[in-house]
């Protein structure tokens, strides 16, 4: 969808095609474009078809160039959640076109950092400052980075203490989802920061005193939501390496356990499969009895000696922990009394 807006008295104010003032300066708002309206804006603003291609890649890198009909393209990755994805935080990239008094954003989905613009949220900007207003993108674009990193920080928390109770499949698949995201906003953070020094250092984009410390404003914020990306996706693979780590000691422990239930059945399989075969039966007199009450007993002794090998090993594990804590009240009381006896030997000197 195409949106034509126009300022008015530092207001943004949406106008139809046909009212368009053209002494004001104007901006084209296309979000979620059609292939229809790609092609209008190609016609219409001669735009070149490899850069409305490149704006509309979800996986293009933020930079800036100039075209061959007179315009300067500046691409930027801003963030986007949706909770219905595979993975809730993304990027997307937004294409700045700047062509006379007109600038031209274009982006394949609908995104909040353009919705603030349209809404009037932005304080101090102005249409006929085209450098002012990329870096007010990109300044809005860092501080929902900051925000939805704040954001994935409480849902890791959320989730890691769901999984302290009990781990299941899906809470580790939403961590790695969390991961890919974070993933996600590193990158983009990191080419929004490129794209910042290499607008302070070009000729295509004149900066005045104000936009140049405006400007070092969002190089700091964007360091810092580099810095926390970075810090909240090492603590996340930890965590998840650790609830591997869990998860395989548990299984561990699982197959012990089924180790021995398969030595205890080994012998009512042997009995069965030996009766089975073709041999006179022992049960034709009262002495057949007897190597049947043998095996039978052979079985419970065994069971109850693995039985009883656990319980001596969770034992063991107590006992050892007690003695421990012992121990080491043991030497608390020792270190209160030597505490007393030097005490006491200072009063009689």
């Amino acid at each position: 969808m195409i949106t034509y807006w126009q300022q008015i008295d530092g207001q943004f104010s949406k106008t139809k095609k046909d009212s368009i003032d053209t002494s004001l300066p104007l901006w084209v708002d296309a979000r979620s474009v059609t292939r229809d309206e790609t092609v209008l804006l190609q016609e219409e603003y001669q735009i070149e078809q490899d850069h409305i291609l490149d704006v509309l890649d979800p996986d293009e890198l933020s930079r800036i160039e100039d075209g061959d009909s007179g315009y300067i393209l500046t691409i930027v990755r801003v963030p986007c959640y949706d909770p219905a994805a595979e993975t809730p935080y993304f990027t997307v990239p937004i294409g700045i076109i700047i062509k006379g008094k007109i600038i031209i954003t274009i982006c394949w989905t609908d995104n909040e950092v353009l919705k603030d613009f349209g809404a009037n949220r932005i304080r101090n900007v102005r249409l006929n400052d085209f450098p002012s207003f990329i870096v007010h993108i990109l300044n809005r674009a860092n501080l929902n980075f900051l925000r939805y990193l704040k954001e994935i920080n409480r849902r890791s928390t959320s989730i890691q203490n769901e999984m302290r109770m009990e781990v299941e499949n899906k809470e580790i698949l939403l961590l790695l989802g969390l991961e890919k995201s974070l993933f996600t906003f590193t990158t983009s953070l990191k080419s929004n920061s490129l794209l910042l020094q290499k607008m302070k250092n070009t000729r295509l984009i004149k900066f005045d005193e104000d936009d140049l410390d405006f400007v070092e404003g969002v190089v700091i914020d964007n360091r810092q939501a580099i810095e926390m990306a970075d810090t909240y996706t090492n603590v996340l693979f930890a965590v998840i390496d650790a609830f591997s780590s869990v998860t395989s000691n548990n299984l561990n422990v699982v197959m012990k356990k089924l180790a021995v239930i398969n030595l205890v059945m080994m012998a009512p399989t042997f009995v069965t499969s030996y009766f089975g075969m073709n041999f006179k039966l022992p049960f034709d007199n009262l002495a057949g009895y007897i190597p049947v009450i043998c095996t039978s007993l052979l079985c419970l002794v065994s069971v109850g000696l693995s039985w009883a090998l656990l319980s001596v090993n969770r034992s063991s594990i107590k006992n050892f922990r007690n003695q421990k804590k012992l121990s080491n009240k043991q030497k608390q009381k020792l270190k209160a009394e030597k505490k007393k006896i030097k005490k006491q030997e200072k009063k009689l000197k």
